[in-house]
Order: structure tokens, then sequence, then C-alpha cells
């Protein structure tokens, strides 16, 4: 049986698109960035860290969190990148036994307990592995140790860690059956997915 990965949501950004901060938008009765905590937990990962910046202080006040690790990225306005790395750095500093990360952005409701166990189920520190749904690539996304350095030199922005994985073997762990692999970005959108 592998490692069992520690989970990372991405929850720092302001939602300049979205009108607000995504990290506090509400979903089946819940907000976001605890539906994504949730969803981790659930999926077999720990620990499970959040990655907060903008309006941190109010997500603390009025999201119930329990047992999640919560790190303040001061550099979020650069974008995604800049949370990634903040998490990967408390991962190698903090948690030595831990052989990858689960990462999910907190704006992907869809993604279920069984997606992230299906991907987590391919933990080992020289892995790389993704949800893909009807064959494109989504979230989560497992990043194994030995990949960590090459993640955090190669993101940068809003990329996240696209540009590395572009370049390396990355097993597909299709998630269709048990997931939707949508982000949203404008209210709009929530309302459209939200039942």
């Amino acid at each position: 049986m592998p490692d069992r990965p520690a989970g990372v949501v991405l929850a720092a950004g302001a939602g300049s698109r979205f009108g607000g901060p995504k990290a506090l938008a509400e979903y089946g009765g819940e907000l976001f960035v605890e539906r994504a905590v949730e969803v981790l937990g659930a999926g077999g990962c720990d620990p499970v860290l959040v990655v907060l910046g903008a309006a941190a202080e109010t997500v603390v006040s009025r999201a119930d969190l329990p047992g999640a690790v919560v790190l303040r990225n001061p550099d979020w306005p650069t974008g995604m990148a800049s949370s990634l790395h903040t998490a990967l750095d408390a991962l190698t500093t903090r948690y030595d036994a831990v052989t990858a990360a689960l990462v999910l952005p907190v704006d992907m409701p869809g993604v279920t307990p069984e997606a992230a166990r299906r991907v987590a189920a391919h933990t080992t520190a020289s892995a790389l592995a993704a949800a893909t749904y009807d064959g494109s690539r989504g979230h989560p996304v497992l990043l194994g140790r030995d990949h960590w350095n090459g993640v955090h030199e190669e993101s940068r922005g809003d990329s996240g860690a696209r540009n590395y994985l572009r370049r390396q073997h990355v097993i597909p762990v299709p998630c269709e059956d048990v997931a939707s692999g949508y982000d949203i970005d404008r209210p709009e959108e929530l309302r459209e997915h939200d039942t």
C-alpha cells in the first residue's frame, strides 16, 4: 500500500473575476475551502495544508477547517505558483516523512474524495499523477517529493506546475465516473453547477 500523501489546497487568490476570494464562496451549503479540505482528508491525505492569502483572516474566522494546517502566502498577488511554493517549502522543512503532495485548487467543487483516493493511490516519491476527465488532465495532481525542487524552480505566476509537468511522464488517472473537473471562475458558473 502506498504512503499517504499530504494534501495541499491552493486558496490564496483574490478571485477578481469571481468578485471575491473563492475560498469564501459557498457550494452545497459549505465554503469552497471547507469542501476542498474535506475532499483531501477523506481522500486519504495527511496532513492537509491550506494556503491562504487574500482575506486570510476572514477565511480563518469563517471557515471550519478541523485538522488542517493553515499557511499564509504573503506573495499571493504574484499568482498560484507562489502558493504552491509556500506549500512545498512547508512540506520540505516540516514533514520529512511525506513522500508526495496531492494538490487541489480551491475552485474545483466537483472533485470528490474518490477522485482524490484514486490519484493518491499512486503515491511514491518519484511519482507524478493527475486526474483526467474525458481524456483531459485536471486536478487533483500528485507531485512526488523527488519532483518538488523542479516544480519550485519552474513554476511562475499562475502556471503552477504546468510547465514542469509538460516535460514529464504523468500517470493519467481517469476520474470522470466519480467526479467533475470543472473550475469556477465566475458566479454564474457556480449557479450552473450548484445543486
